[in-house]
């Protein structure tokens, strides 16, 4: 946390005033007991669903069965987990984004017990703090964002197979096209501009050749295998040595840096 209030000043989108403020309405804690008096607890432990069930029954044993649960997992289905929990009713899913801070939209996803009362109080509260809320009433793998990621993500790796392009080239065509495009309007209101006929007829072109493997591809299994499994490795599609890392990080926040200009900063 205090990384990323330093952040903040360095772009002169925050003071050390407004970061003391902050860290002052901020508790950490190792004592379960504290979350006694919590309405609702948003839960980020790890992506294990028996770590997670543990987790459940310690939060129910402070808080009563009447607690509402949000976790945050961005993998594990609502119904699973939901099955792990002594009242479902007031269970759910809110997947936030990173850099959860300063990325607005939250995953909301349902499962079948959960009740109206717990999905209004918890959207509430997103909303209260200015969150931007989408709604999935089951859970369906990679929910709505990381469905989308890896639909491209797997285009993106067949054409690289393929010979037809470079990593770099696609980038920069989501940089300075999708990206630049979708920032402003939705995927489906650009849709709607263009109009069905027209989709149609580009649609019958370029479906038949669009990849549909359901494996992992070549790429990713060689680059495991290798030692080239990406930042972290010095290796993956881009040769990070070559790379100014300091000028990646800067250029992953920037996009979010004017939302911030609009926070009401604590003093």
């Amino acid at each position: 946390m205090l990384q990323n209030w330093n952040d903040l000043i360095a772009q002169k989108l925050a003071t050390a005033a407004n970061r003391r403020a902050a860290m002052d309405l901020v508790t950490i804690t190792n004592d379960v007991s504290a979350l006694r008096d919590c309405d609702i607890v948003f839960e980020a432990v790890s992506e294990d669903v028996n770590i997670k069930q543990r987790v459940y029954s310690i939060i129910t044993e402070v808080c009563g069965r009447d607690i509402i649960v949000a976790s945050t997992t961005s993998s594990i289905d609502a119904a699973i987990l939901a099955e792990k929990i002594e009242n479902p009713a007031r269970f759910l899913i809110a997947h936030p984004f990173q850099p959860v801070h300063m990325l607005p939209l939250v995953e909301v996803v349902r499962h079948t017990e959960t009740s109206e009362e717990t999905l209004n109080q918890v959207c509430t509260l997103l909303k209260d703090l200015n969150r931007q809320v989408v709604m999935l009433n089951r859970s369906v793998p990679g929910f709505l964002v990381n469905r989308f990621a890896q639909a491209l993500f797997r285009e993106s790796i067949y054409l690289i197979e393929q010979g037809i392009t470079t990593a770099a080239d696609i980038d920069r065509a989501i940089k300075y096209a999708v990206g630049m495009r979708y920032a402003s309007i939705g995927l489906l209101e650009y849709y709607d501009a263009v109009g069905f006929e027209l989709e149609r007829a580009i649609a019958l072109n370029v479906y038949p050749d669009l990849c549909d493997t359901k494996s992992i591809q070549k790429t990713t299994l060689v680059g495991i295998a290798s030692g080239r499994t990406g930042q972290k490795a010095g290796q993956g599609l881009y040769d990070w040595s070559e790379k100014d890392e300091d000028d990646f990080r800067y250029r992953k926040q920037a996009p979010y840096f004017e939302g911030v200009r609009q926070w009401h900063m604590p003093e």
